[in-house]
């Protein structure tokens, strides 16, 4: 694996509660041998310089994975928004001009996304980078120019909310990706969904 010029470091958004699957951190349901996180993980470090986790609560439950855990700024929970600015503000102090997020219950990202998301951002480095494929955006899958972070905090402190919003009035590009065999940005939400996770990690191993 190339990683992408520039020592973009990565931040895993683990935000969402498994509420359809029992409650807790969906990012600690048991997968194949390990955990939803460990796949998520496995994918991710080798495409970056550094991985943290944005979670918010008791960052012990984590513990296992040694990573830093980083929580939201801004309070009330405002969604994937206040993540992403707080991706941006932990890369800043790495000295970092880019960071890369990528959601926490989504274990088939491509093995090539950092890379992807350079190559379709090159030239606009002030502008954030979205994954995308024929069936539509993945804005949690982006990569963002940390210069950004103190008007994304006033964007959020204004109300902002979505993602796509705020990265188009910010000229986002895209980054196109294929969905086949299965789309790699498919995301555990369900008991059925969990069940398809662990067929799809089947027919990866076998493929292998």
């Amino acid at each position: 694996m190339i990683r992408p010029s520039g020592a973009i470091p990565g931040v895993i958004l683990a935000g969402g509660l498994a509420t359809r699957l029992g409650g807790g951190d969906k990012t600690l349901l048991p997968l194949g041998e390990g955990r939803i996180l460990d796949h998520v993980l496995a994918r991710l470090r080798p495409q970056v310089a550094d991985v943290a986790l944005n979670a918010n609560g008791d960052a012990t439950r984590f513990a296992a994975y040694d990573l830093p855990v980083i929580s939201d700024s801004v309070a009330g929970f405002p969604g994937p928004l206040a993540g992403i600015l707080a991706a941006m503000d932990w890369a800043a102090g790495q000295g970092a001009q880019r960071v890369v997020t990528v959601a926490g219950d989504t274990p088939f990202f491509p093995p090539d996304l950092v890379a992807r998301l350079g190559e379709a951002g090159q030239g606009k480095s002030a502008c954030p980078v979205i994954a995308a494929t024929a069936e539509g955006w993945h804005p949690i899958f982006g990569l963002w120019p940390v210069g950004l972070r103190d008007e994304l905090r006033a964007a959020l402190a204004g109300g902002a909310r979505r993602v796509m919003r705020w990265a188009g009035e910010h000229g986002a590009r895209v980054a196109m990706f294929e969905a086949h065999p299965f789309d790699p940005f498919f995301n555990i939400n369900t008991p059925d969904d969990l069940a398809s996770a662990r067929e799809m990690l089947g027919t990866e191993e076998r493929s292998r």
